[in-house]
């Protein structure tokens, strides 16, 4: 077993044990407080990330963690990337589709990911050179290269709608199918190859650095609307395809 696979195997435990403080809030109703960029936190948030960051420096005491909840702790280039809960208004409005993220990148990009769905009991998993997983079962994005034949997702419809009118009145005759969604669960669906595509939008280095890492280890490509590879300084705009003529396909209509 090699260090990549050690670190997968860890990181598969450690969101494991955090997950279950996640599960135990849900619907629980737990008290909600509005961050400075008039996002949403629970307490569920809080304690997830806790436990994360505590199974990390037990395992790993000196690297560089960057969370959502508590920043950065640590310096360098090797770094694990944290959500605890990517999805916090699904959480606390009882959707089961919220997941806890834990990535792993150095300086050569995303190395692995984790994409847990603690209500749906399913994890998604992958790493540079060890392929993908579902609950342990391989898997792989779809070959679909057409739009016109995609099943699309349209991540943070509103935003894009606000921000990119031009982009969405062209999203929203896209494909074959269509739907409007958000945070990482479409992702993970193009990665075990029941979607297509996602066009996503607004999002933060500890949104799609762990989920980067599961859809490129499946055959996927995950990069901004430029078609540039994701790193911490992206600017939140991104797309996810199954196969380069389908990201293709998409970084054309995305292009104003």
């Amino acid at each position: 077993m090699n260090d990549l696979e050690k670190r997968l195997l860890k990181a598969t435990e450690i969101t494991q044990t955090a997950a279950q403080v996640a599960v135990s809030y849900f619907r629980n109703s737990p008290n909600i407080e509005t961050k400075a960029d008039l996002s949403p936190v629970t307490v569920a948030d809080k304690e997830t990330e806790q436990a994360i960051r505590k199974g990390l420096a037990n395992a790993f005491p000196d690297e560089a963690i960057f969370g959502e909840e508590f920043g950065q702790s640590g310096d360098g280039t090797d770094m694990w990337i944290v959500d605890p809960i990517d999805g916090t208004r699904s959480f606390i409005t009882g959707l089961p589709l919220f997941g806890v993220l834990l990535g792993y990148i150095n300086s050569n990009g995303p190395q692995l990911g984790i994409i847990r769905m603690p209500a749906l009991d399913e994890v998604y998993s992958g790493a540079v050179g060890l392929g993908a997983t579902c609950n342990g079962v391989p898997i792989s994005v779809s070959d679909c290269k057409e739009l016109g034949s995609a099943r699309l997702f349209i991540n943070e419809a509103d935003k894009i709608a606000i921000s990119e009118p031009y982009v969405f009145a062209k999203l929203i005759n896209a494909g074959d199918l269509r739907r409007m969604s958000a945070d990482c669960y479409p992702h993970a669906l193009v990665a075990c190859g029941l979607a297509d595509a996602v066009v996503d939008f607004d999002l933060q280095p500890y949104d799609y650095l762990p989920v980067c890492a599961v859809v490129q280890a499946a055959g996927g490509i995950m990069t901004d609307w430029q078609g540039k590879p994701l790193t911490r300084s992206s600017d939140g705009r991104i797309l996810t395809a199954a196969t380069s003529a389908l990201h293709a396909a998409l970084l054309e209509m995305v292009s104003t």
